[in-house]
């Protein structure tokens, strides 16, 4: 820097400034700067900048998998939501530095932290993962996860308003005339329950019986809802409903019920969770619960730099809708 300095006939903090763009430095002399500058092959040390601003000007999205370790990044989920924090990071002019964190052991999110790769995190799902997130939380600040509002938490949350996804889907089903109406999901994790939540209490608002029977496991990767409703048809077992607690958990049913020789939806109406674009692009066309992903990025980005400037932010439950298609109709 001194020698570029010494071409252009400046001081040293002169060719700091012009480099970085300063505004406090004439256009004029911050392009000669640049030209001398590329010229001689010179360029700024960034990570000598970050190690003196203290600041990494990146943020760590990381997605712990404790329950379901062989789910990809690849998930549409997962690429949806990712792609809008990434834009709005890119927006604040800050990196992302991305980790998938599957069968997470103790203390995974708090040694994040304390490697000082990133200036905040964006956890994405809470998994089974409740009390690592409260613990980081308590001594780290910039924090926020997209998940459920928990009881006793101590980070910061985003997420959709489950509960009332739940209702709105079994609902639907339940209005179009279905009364044995299966749920399909992974009920241990926090945003999955409260989608149960909301199928029981849409069940107990219509007066029908929940019968425990229809309540299966499946994870998001899909093989288990497929394996569940092709067990349900073996055994005979009548429903003429399912809700699904995501779209691929709902599409893996689809093809379980149409392998079958089963209708849908005249025979069974099927309803989903996310409102991803495959909902759109199945046959019939998928009823399903929206979550705005966009909003969601942006108020985890707007909470985390919130943060990163001190500020304690609550947490936020967002509205959701029901976008209806193909998949469910009323019984003639």
């Amino acid at each position: 820097m001194t020698d570029i300095a010494r071409l252009a006939g400046v001081s040293t903090s002169t060719v700091s400034r012009a480099l970085a763009e300063s505004p406090l430095i004439p256009a004029a002399t911050r392009r000669q700067i640049q030209k001398i500058a590329a010229q001689h092959g010179y360029v700024i040390n960034q990570a000598g900048q970050r190690l003196r601003s203290n600041r990494t000007r990146t943020i760590g999205v990381t997605i712990p998998l404790g329950h379901e370790a062989d789910q990809l990044i690849s998930d549409p989920f997962f690429l949806h939501l990712l792609g809008h924090l990434a834009d709005e990071v890119s927006a604040r002019d800050y990196d992302i530095l991305l980790s998938r964190i599957p069968s997470p052991r103790s203390g995974w999110l708090t040694r994040h932290v304390q490697s000082q790769k990133a200036d905040g995190y964006v956890v994405v799902g809470q998994s089974d993962q409740h009390e690592e997130l409260n613990e980081a939380a308590r001594t780290f600040l910039p924090l926020v996860v997209w998940g459920a509002h928990l009881p006793e938490q101590a980070y910061c949350s985003v997420g959709s308003d489950n509960v009332g996804g739940g209702r709105l889907a079994t609902d639907a089903l339940i209005q179009a005339g279905r009364r044995r109406i299966v749920f399909l999901g992974a009920a241990p994790l926090p945003e999955v329950q409260m989608r149960l939540r909301g199928y029981e209490a849409a069940h107990e608002r219509a007066g029908l019986a929940l019968d425990p029977s229809l309540v299966l496991p499946a994870h998001f990767t899909g093989d288990t809802a497929l394996a569940a409703v092709q067990d349900l048809l073996a055994r005979g077992i009548e429903f003429d409903g399912i809700f699904a607690a995501s779209d691929l958990i709902a599409m893996s049913a689809l093809k379980a019920l149409q392998a079958g020789g089963v209708s849908v939806p005249d025979q069974v109406s099927i309803v989903g969770f996310d409102d991803l674009e495959v909902a759109d692009h199945a046959h019939p066309r998928l009823t399903s619960v929206r979550q705005d992903l966009k909003r969601g990025a942006a108020t985890l980005v707007e909470f985390l730099f919130r943060r990163l400037a001190g500020e304690e932010t609550p947490s936020a439950t967002l509205p959701v809708q029901l976008v209806e298609r193909d998949s469910i109709t009323s019984r003639s």
